[in-house]
């Protein structure tokens, strides 16, 4: 089997035996829980999407290990034609789910350990490749949803991973055993992680010869003993509770992250891909973090193409979508989308091969693409409040909606243009809510700026990757300047 169906999907969850905690209790059926299940929804949407004739082909890979078709949220993207695909298919998700699907962080950890365990050995004589590579496999053929799981607590971020008053605060190896490794530690803000059958670990640093504990990554199944979920919360995340199919925005689909802790977890050498292996550490992180800023410009694409034309909803129901400034507005957050896809687009069809054969992207076109993603989706969901209006945060409930005394009020002072309902307009006023203030923010808006590095973190990168000696070469050289090596 290399393609599951949705509903196989969804049952496989049923048969593990995750330990996991949501507010306060510990949950044995996550799968049916109300907090969790808009989540799995979208996720399953990753597996409902291969399955459709036209956009299946998004989904759909031809495996370089065995030739098989597969998932592509489990391929290695094997020329620039799979990466601009990547993008294409992560923005028809998103476009289908209007929020995060939490499969995109396990791909690009994948494709990001493929390259790096080939170098590894290259350079050190090691085997972390083919072991990788027989993980891979096991995992196409059995289209597992892979949680990528990179971001340490860090403690205090003046001192290094070995510095640490605590030194658990990063994940280390505790012990080296002849059959394998026990790790210690914990990873914050585990996107779709009670949905995942494998947790792959990654540092999520560059490490120096005295943190060596800490350069590990390794892949484990999300039931391991030892492995304790801690469910995340989310703003107004209490309404999937209710049972409302109003008040809740998004009606069936929604996200949630997980803090992960690894309590002494074994980990069996086949599934060990770094360990000691600190100066790799970095380019581990680096690749990575590549991979996923070139994935936002195709999931949040797709998250703000619904958004705008939640904006354009509102204007019509509400008798404004004729007028100018609006007309302005709607435009502007189109401008501003696109942008974002160009940027994911760009980096993907300028790649280039790593020595394993997976396909990089062009680093410093996916940084500009996360960048650009820190800022836009936050003017695209204030333009989007403009238009939707005060009554966005203002409107009484579904409940309110449905009473037999006050709803008939509401249903008469709530209604705008005559040929839409009231109901119409509240549940677009919901939905708007829902992806810039509600639980949909959490992936559209917060993860937007913090996901895949903070801006500074693209920053960074663009002041390594840029090249300035070469620009100023090139206005020497036009100016009739003597070439002269810039100041460092």
């Amino acid at each position: 089997m290399t393609l599951m169906m949705r509903e196989e999907y969804i049952e496989s969850l049923r048969a593990m035996t995750k330990r996991v905690f949501i507010m306060g209790q510990e949950v044995e059926n996550v799968v049916d829980h109300p907090l969790v299940r808009p989540s799995l929804n979208a996720c399953a949407m990753t597996y409902a999407l291969a399955q459709m004739p036209g956009d299946g082909d998004l989904a759909r890979a031809t495996s370089n290990l065995t030739g098989q078709q597969v998932n592509r949220f489990t391929h290695l993207h094997q020329d620039p034609s799979d990466l601009v695909t990547k993008v294409k298919m992560q923005r028809r998700l998103g476009q289908m789910t209007g929020c995060c699907f939490q499969r995109c962080v396990g791909m690009d950890a994948l494709n990001a350990l493929d390259s790096v365990t080939c170098e590894m050995d290259e350079a050190s004589g090691t085997e972390y490749h083919a072991r990788f590579r027989r993980y891979l496999q096991y995992v196409q053929e059995r289209d597992l949803v892979a949680d990528g799981a990179m971001t340490d607590p860090k403690g205090d971020r003046r001192l290094s991973p070995s510095q640490q008053a605590d030194p658990d605060l990063y994940v280390r190896i505790v012990d080296r055993r002849p059959d394998g490794i026990v790790v210690r530690g914990a990873k914050l803000h585990q996107t779709g992680a009670l949905n995942a059958h494998e947790i792959i670990v990654m540092p999520t640093r560059a490490l120096s010869e005295q943190d060596q504990d800490y350069a590990v990554a390794f892949a484990v199944p999300a039931d391991a003993p030892g492995i304790v979920m801690i469910y995340g919360r989310q703003p107004s995340d209490t309404r999937k509770l209710e049972g409302s199919q109003i008040d809740v925005g998004n009606r069936q689909f929604g996200g949630h992250e997980a803090v992960i802790i690894l309590d002494d977890v074994f980990v069996p050498w086949e599934r060990v891909f770094m360990a000691g292996e600190s100066a790799f550490s970095g380019l581990l992180v680096e690749r990575f973090a590549g991979y996923h800023r070139q994935s936002y410009g195709g999931c949040k694409v797709g998250v703000g193409d619904v958004l705008i034309g939640a904006a354009q909803a509102l204007a019509c129901y509400q008798g404004t979508d004729r007028a100018s400034h609006i007309r302005d507005k709607i435009v502007e957050m189109i401008h501003l989308n696109e942008t974002l896809y160009a940027c994911g687009i760009a980096c993907s069809a300028e790649g280039t091969p790593a020595s394993s054969g997976t396909y990089l992207i062009d680093l410093l076109l996916a940084n500009v693409c996360k960048l650009n993603v820190t800022r836009f989706p936050y003017e695209i969901a204030r333009l989007a409040q403009d238009i939707a209006g005060g009554l966005m945060v203002t409107m009484p409930s579904e409940k309110d909606l449905a009473h037999p005394e006050v709803g008939p009020y509401l249903a008469k002072y709530l209604r705008s243009v005559d040929r839409y309902t009231t109901e119409d307009r509240c549940r677009m006023l919901r939905l708007v809510e829902n992806l810039t203030l509600g639980p949909g923010a959490a992936a559209y808006l917060t993860e937007s700026m913090h996901g895949a590095g903070s801006p500074q973190a693209q920053r960074i990168m663009l002041a390594r990757l840029a090249d300035l000696e070469e620009k100023v070469r090139l206005a020497q050289k036009l100016a009739g300047i003597k070439e002269q090596a810039p100041d460092a």
